[in-house]
C-alpha cells in the first residue's frame, strides 16, 4: 500500500484527500470530502450526493449562474467547456 502524506490536523482522512487531488480536485475539495469520509464513513459520502444534471447539458448562461454563485473568476471570458471545467474542478 502506498504511502500517504500528512496533509496536517485539518485533514482526517489522508487516503480520500490524496485520491482526489490526483483526479484533479482542489484542496479544499478534498479536504471537505475527506473529512466528511472520516465522519461519516466511506460509503455514506459516496451515496450522499445532489439532484444536479451533468453540466454538458445544461446551458452556458445556467452555467456562468451557478460560477458566479461560487464564484469562480474569469468566467465571463471562458465558454462552455471552461465553465464545466472550471465547475468540476471548483
Amino acid at each position: 500500500m502506498p504511502k500517504t502524506k500528512d496533509h496536517g490536523p485539518s485533514v482526517k482522512d489522508h487516503e480520500v484527500y490524496e485520491a482526489i487531488r490526483k483526479e484533479g480536485g482542489s484542496k479544499e475539495k478534498a479536504a471537505r470530502i475527506a473529512n466528511a469520509a472520516a465522519r461519516d464513513g466511506r460509503k455514506t459520502v459516496g451515496k450522499r450526493g445532489g439532484e444536479a444534471g451533468d453540466y454538458t447539458e445544461q446551458s452556458k448562461q445556467d452555467l456562468l449562474v451557478r460560477a458566479r454563485k461560487i464564484g469562480i473568476s474569469g468566467r465571463s471570458k471562458m465558454n462552455k467547456q471552461q465553465l464545466v471545467d472550471a465547475l468540476r474542478h471548483h
